[in-house]
C-alpha cells in the first residue's frame, strides 16, 4: 500500500462509572484514536447564527438604581463620548472602554446605568460576569440560550453554547458586551480581539494592564463629599438641613466610598437611628476595625466597620443571618444558588427571612434565585477578630466546614454521564473554584469535590483546569488516606485521564499503569474498577498509536468483561466496541467488522439507535467497511452517523466534525473529488472555528484536505498545507507522535507527486526510520512508508 495516510478522527468509547456518597466516581476513559476527546451528549441542534436575527431589544441587564446613582456626571460623559453609536469613532471602529477603581466604588453603577440610558441604540446589551473565565463562558452561554427560545439548551456543553454566541457576535453587529468585575485583562484579550462588530466595556478592580485594550482606560475615585452626602441622605431617607452637618462628619468618616455610604444610609433607615448616632459607634470601633485586616485593599477597612456595625443589628434580629453571611464568604460573590444555603435550621423559611434581612441591609443582593455578597464583606467575614463575636476563630473554622457540607451535597451523581445535571454543576463551578482557592490544606471532602469537579471539567473539554483539580485531589487523597485507598487510585485514574486529554501521553500511559497495576495488588483482577483502569490503559496506548500494546489489553479486558458482567453490561459493550476500534486503527477491518456489527447491533437494542455510543459504533462500522474497500456500505452509515449527530449533538459538536470528516474520507477513497474536497474544506474551517488553530483534530482536517488537493493534481495547493500540517505536529504533538510521523509521510508523498524527489526520498528515509523505532517493524503506518521509499527510489532510478 502507498500514498498518504488519511485520518479519520475517531470518537470516545464511554464506559463504566462508580459513585457513591463518600466515595468518588472512578469514571471512565476509552479514548479516541486521535483526539482523546470525552464525549459530550448534546440533544438538540443550534441554528446556524449567521442566519438569525437580533429579537427586538434584546439584553440581560439588572435593573437600573438609578435613584442610587449620584455624583457620576463627569465619569457618564466620558463614557457617552467613547461608547455612544453616533459617535464618529464608535460608528466607524470597534471601541473598548475600561473603568477601573477600588471595590465597592460604583463601577458597575457607572456602566448599568450607561447601558440601560442608551441600550435602545445598540441591536443587542449583554451583561457579562468577567471574574473568571468560566463565568464569561457561562454569561456568553446565557446569549445563546436567550437568542434561541425555542431550543432546549440545558444539555449542550457551556463550551459549545458560547462558541455559538461568539459567532453570532461575530456575524452582527452594533451590540454592546459590558464585562462586568474583569479580574485579568489576559481573559478578555481573545474576545475583545476577535468581536470587531461592536462596543466593548469592561469593568474592574485593577487599574493596570488594561492600555493593549483601551485607549482611554477611565478610573474611578470616591465620591464627592457633597455627592456623598446627597446619597446618604436619600438612603437614611432624612433630607433636613439638620442632618446635613451630620451626614457629611459621617461621609468623610466613610472616604466616601460608595458602598459604604450604602450600606450606613440602608442601616440608619431600617434601625430608625441617626446619623450622629451611628458615626458615634463607628468611632468606638476603630481601633478593633483598623487591626482588622482586609483583601489588601486599604479600603478594606472601612467596608469592614460598616461589616460589624451593621452585622450587630442584624445579629440581634437574627443569628441564622449571621450565619449565612459567614458561609457564603466562602464562595464565589455572584450568583449563589439560594437552595444551596438550604437546610440550615429546622424552620423551612428561615433561611429565605435570614437572607430578606441580610438584603434589608444591604449586605447581599437577593433575586429569586441567588444571593451575591461584596467580597470586600467576604473577605471580613473569613477574618478572625478576637474581639469581634462573629468572627472568632471557631465560628470562622465552622462556617468554613459548613459551606465544603453543602457543596458536597448539592454535587450532582454521575458528572460525564448525565447531561441533565450540567447546568447545576456550571452553577456550581465558580463557588467551587472560590472554596478551593481558600483552603491550603484540603480535606477529604474538599478532595472529593475536587475529583468530581475535574470529571465535570473532562465531559466539558477543559483538560488544563481539569488537570489541575486531579493534581490536586490525588495529593490530598495519597496524603489523607494513603496510596493504596480506593479513592486514591480512582483519582490518579481522573488523573492519567486529564493527562490523556490534554495530549500528556507519556504522562498518561505512567500513571494509567500504576493505578492497574495497584488496582490488581489492592482489589484485585476483577474488581470492576481494575477492568477500568485496564480499558484506560489501552486507550492511551491506542491514542498513542501503541497497537501491540493496546490489542492485547482490550482483548483481557473484553474477556474479564463477559465473565464478571455479562454480555449486555454497558461496559461489556463499550470493551467490544474498543477493541474493534483497536482493530481498525491496525487497518485489520475483517476482525473489526464482526465486533463492530455485533456491538452496534447490541447498542441499538440496549440503549437506542441514536444513543451516542450508538453513533460512535455507527461511525467506526463506516470506517471499517471503507477499509475493506466496501465503499456503498461505507457511505451509507457515515451519512446515517452524521445526520444522527446532527440532529442529536448540533452543528458544532466536535463527533460531528468527526463525521464530516469521515464522510470526505470515504468520498475520497471512491474517486469522488468533487464531493470530498467540499466537505473537507468545510470540515476544516468548522474546526478552526470551534476548536482552534492548534487542535488535534484541527490539524488532522487540515492534513486530509491536503491529501485531497494532492489527489485532484494540485500540488500548489496540497504541499503547503501539508508543510503547515507538520510543522504545527511537530511543535504540539511532538517529533514521534504517530500523527507526526503520518505528515511527514505525507509531505514527503506529495513532494513525490509534483516530481520533487530530491526533498521526497530523504524524508521517506528519516520517516522510516522512526516509524521502526516508535512504531515497529509491521505497523501499517511502516509498512506504507517502507512502500512509499521503494516507490520513490524506484522513480528515481
Amino acid at each position: 500500500m502507498t500514498g498518504d495516510i488519511t485520518q479519520p478522527a475517531l470518537p470516545p468509547q464511554p464506559g463504566p462509572a462508580t459513585s457513591g456518597s463518600r466515595s468518588p466516581a472512578v469514571g471512565t476513559n476509552y479514548g479516541t484514536v486521535h483526539a482523546g476527546d470525552v464525549r459530550v451528549q448534546t440533544p438538540v441542534a443550534l441554528p446556524s447564527p449567521a442566519g438569525l436575527p437580533t429579537p427586538h431589544g434584546t439584553h440581560n441587564l439588572p435593573r437600573p438604581v438609578s435613584h442610587r446613582f449620584v455624583g457620576r456626571e463627569e465619569e457618564t460623559a466620558n463614557l457617552k463620548r467613547a461608547l455612544h453609536p453616533g459617535n464618529a469613532r464608535a460608528a466607524t471602529q470597534v471601541v473598548t472602554q475600561t473603568v477601573s477603581g477600588l471595590g465597592g466604588i460604583g463601577k458597575s453603577s457607572l456602566a448599568l446605568h450607561y447601558a440601560h440610558g442608551h441600550r435602545t441604540e445598540y441591536t443587542a446589551v449583554w451583561w457579562i460576569n468577567a471574574e473568571i473565565p468560566e463565568t464569561i463562558t457561562a454569561s456568553l452561554a446565557q446569549l445563546t440560550a436567550r437568542l434561541t427560545p425555542g431550543i432546549d439548551a440545558s444539555t449542550i456543553a457551556s463550551d459549545v453554547l458560547a462558541e455559538w454566541a461568539l459567532a453570532w457576535l461575530e456575524t452582527h453587529s452594533g451590540w454592546l458586551l459590558v464585562f462586568d468585575n474583569a479580574t485579568d485583562p489576559h481573559h478578555l484579550a481573545p474576545y475583545l480581539a476577535r468581536l470587531t462588530g461592536g462596543s466593548h466595556l469592561v469593568t474592574s478592580r485593577l487599574s493596570h494592564g488594561w492600555d493593549a485594550l483601551a485607549d482611554e482606560p477611565l478610573h474611578l475615585d470616591v465620591l464627592g463629599l457633597e455627592a456623598a452626602v446627597g446619597l446618604l441622605c436619600h438612603l437614611a431617607g432624612r433630607n433636613g438641613a439638620a442632618e446635613h452637618s451630620a451626614a457629611a462628619e459621617l461621609a468623610a468618616e466613610l472616604g466616601c466610598l460608595p458602598l459604604a455610604l450604602e450600606q450606613a444610609g440602608t442601616y440608619v433607615r431600617r434601625t430608625r437611628s441617626t446619623f450622629s448616632g451611628y458615626l458615634e459607634r463607628f468611632r468606638a470601633q476603630t481601633a478593633r476595625m483598623l487591626a482588622t485586616p482586609g483583601n489588601g485593599d486599604p479600603h478594606s477597612t472601612t467596608i469592614a466597620r460598616t461589616w460589624r456595625v451593621t452585622v450587630d443589628t442584624i445579629a440581634n434580629r437574627d443569628p441564622l443571618a449571621v450565619r449565612l453571611l459567614q458561609i457564603m464568604a466562602w464562595l464565589a460573590p455572584n450568583e449563589i444558588p439560594r437552595d444551596l444555603l438550604d437546610g440550615l435550621a429546622e424552620d423551612p423559611g428561615a433561611e429565605s427571612d435570614a437572607l430578606a434581612l441580610l438584603a434589608d441591609f444591604s449586605m447581599i443582593t437577593l433575586t429569586e434565585t441567588a444571593v451575591a455578597t461584596h467580597r470586600l464583606v467576604q473577605a471580613v467575614a473569613r477574618t478572625p477578630d478576637p474581639d469581634d463575636p462573629h468572627r472568632t476563630e471557631g465560628a470562622i473554622t465552622e462556617a468554613r466546614a459548613t459551606s465544603t457540607s453543602l457543596l458536597m451535597a448539592a454535587l450532582p451523581q454521575d458528572p460525564e454521564t448525565n447531561p441533565t445535571e450540567w447546568p447545576r454543576w456550571r452553577d456550581l463551578l465558580p463557588h467551587i473554584e472560590t472554596h478551593a482557592a481558600h483552603f491550603r490544606t484540603d480535606t477529604t471532602d474538599t478532595a472529593l469535590i475536587l475529583h468530581g469537579t475535574s470529571r465535570f471539567l473532562l465531559s466539558q473539554r477543559q483538560p488544563a483546569q481539569a488537570t489541575a483539580y486531579a493534581e490536586r485531589a490525588a495529593a490530598a487523597s495519597a496524603r489523607l488516606h494513603g496510596e493504596d485507598d480506593p479513592t486514591t487510585l480512582a483519582c490518579r485514574h481522573s488523573l492519567a485521564r486529564a493527562y490523556q486529554m490534554a495530549e500528556n501521553l507519556n504522562q498518561a500511559i505512567s500513571l494509567h499503569e500504576q493505578t492497574l497495576t495497584d488496582s490488581i495488588r489492592i482489589l484485585g483482577e476483577d474488581h470492576p474498577h481494575t477492568l477500568i483502569y485496564r480499558h484506560s490503559l489501552a486507550g492511551a496506548h491506542l491514542n498513542a498509536g501503541n497497537l501491540a500494546r493496546a490489542i492485547p489489553l482490550y482483548e483481557q479486558t473484553l474477556t474479564d468483561h463477559i465473565r464478571v458482567l455479562g454480555d449486555d453490561h454497558p461496559n461489556t459493550l463499550s470493551s467490544r466496541h474498543s477493541l474493534a476500534t483497536a482493530y481498525q486503527a491496525a487497518g485489520n477491518p475483517n476482525r473489526a467488522i464482526p465486533l463492530q456489527k455485533q456491538t452496534l447491533s447490541d447498542q441499538i437494542r440496549i440503549l437506542g439507535k441514536d444513543h451516542p455510543q450508538t453513533l460512535n459504533s455507527c461511525n467506526n462500522l463506516a470506517y471499517s467497511y471503507e477499509l475493506k474497500g466496501d465503499l456503498v456500505r461505507a457511505v451509507r452509515l457515515s451519512k446515517q452517523t452524521l445526520d444522527g449527530r446532527i440532529r442529536i449533538l448540533g452543528e458544532d459538536h466536535p463527533d460531528t466534525l468527526t463525521s464530516r470528516n469521515n464522510l470526505a474520507g470515504i468520498y475520497l477513497a471512491a474517486g469522488n473529488l468533487g464531493r470530498a474536497i467540499p466537505l473537507y474544506e468545510h470540515s476544516l474551517t468548522d474546526h478552526l472555528r470551534v476548536l482552534g488553530e492548534d487542535h488535534p483534530q484541527t490539524l488532522t482536517s487540515r492534513n486530509n484536505l491536503a491529501g485531497a488537493y494532492k489527489a485532484a493534481g494540485d500540488p500548489n495547493r496540497a504541499i503547503p498545507l501539508h508543510e503547515q500540517t507538520l510543522a504545527d505536529r511537530v511543535r504540539i504533538l511532538g517529533e514521534d507522535h504517530p500523527d507526526t510521523l503520518a505528515s511527514r509521510n505525507n509531505l514527503a508523498h506529495a513532494y513525490q507527486g509534483a516530481g520533487d524527489l530530491n526533498r521526497a526520498i530523504p524524508l521517506y528515509e528519516q520517516t522510516l526510520t522512526a516509524c521502526v523505532r516508535v512504531l515497529g517493524e509491521d505497523h501499517p503506518v511502516t509498512r506504507t512508508v517502507r512502500d512509499n521509499l521503494r516507490q520513490a527510489r524506484s522513480d528515481s532510478a
